[in-house]
């Protein structure tokens, strides 16, 4: 999550950045707030959070406030584990009737 909401002008510039071009990080945005998904690939989590903390390097004026982990991602890439984020109960599925 970003301290604040991007500016059209920092939109724009982002629009123009390789390290955004392939995928691995999205742009979402909600009433007063910017955050970004991202999806990125790594040997390890510290490896991603490092590869997607540095593409902000050129991207002026835009401060990371935080870093999210989702569990349920964390578990599907067998990253969750109880150092990390304990992994959440699998989902039973319901009867159909």
């Amino acid at each position: 999550m970003l301290s604040e909401p991007l500016t059209p002008e920092q939109k724009d510039f982002l629009d123009g950045l390789d390290r955004f071009a392939d995928g691995e990080i999205g742009l979402t945005e909600g009433p007063g707030r910017s955050a970004f998904l991202c999806a990125i690939p790594a040997e390890s989590l510290d490896a991603a959070v490092a590869n997607a903390l540095a593409r902000f390097e050129d991207f002026p004026g835009v401060l990371v406030r935080r870093v999210e982990l989702d569990e349920i991602a964390l578990d599907q890439n067998s990253m969750a584990t109880p150092a990390v984020f304990p992994a959440p109960p699998p989902v039973e599925a319901s009867p159909l009737s």
